[in-house]
């Protein structure tokens, strides 16, 4: 008898067991387990670098903030650039780049061409901030070596991930135009 289906024979109905059944073949599917992992690793690294801010002394910015400043890095962007671009995922871009413009970490202006835009750019306690968080980094890929998880493997990973990125973009698309989901 495979696994857990001593469970589903305890269950009331058949389609009690159907339910529990399909429930375990989820957990079971890699598929299924990739965007709670994918959100966990997220949580785990904004960690990371929240006690490395705390390590550093630093108080005034945080996790999400650094890690945003972190990815514009010298690029100079504008504020919608800051997520198409990947820096950052979030809802609130205007609110985070307030607060790291107040507290000395990004300058702005307004695009003199395009007055809606405004343009963003690390000062410089933004890029050495940034400096330290790229150190930690490298301290990160130093201890690796140490592990079993070979640069091989985060080559397959990202390559893995953009393919998934792209299925998704696609098939968010085209659920966005089928008359099927418009109900």
């Amino acid at each position: 008898m495979p696994p857990n289906c001593e469970v589903a024979l305890l269950l009331d109905s058949v389609d009690e067991q159907q339910r529990y059944r399909i429930g375990v073949r989820m957990k079971e599917n890699f598929y299924f387990e990739l965007n709670p992992l994918i959100e966990r690793l997220h949580y785990h690294l904004l960690e990371i670098i929240k006690l490395e801010l705390d390590g550093l002394g630093i108080h005034d910015i945080n996790s999400v903030q650094a890690m945003m400043l972190f990815n514009i890095g010298d690029a100079e962007m504008t504020m919608g650039e800051l997520t198409v671009r990947g820096c950052y995922l979030g809802s609130n871009v205007s609110y985070n780049v307030k607060k790291m413009v107040e507290n000395g970490y990004l300058a702005h202006e307004r695009s003199v061409h395009d007055r809606r835009a405004i343009r963003v750019w690390a000062t410089e306690k933004g890029r050495v901030l940034s400096q330290k968080l790229s150190k930690m980094h490298q301290r990160h890929l130093e201890r690796l070596e140490e592990t079993d998880i070979r640069e091989s493997d985060f080559k397959e990973i990202a390559v893995t991930l953009r393919r998934l990125e792209r299925f998704w973009m696609r098939t968010a698309d085209l659920t966005a135009r089928s008359p099927v989901f418009a109900a």
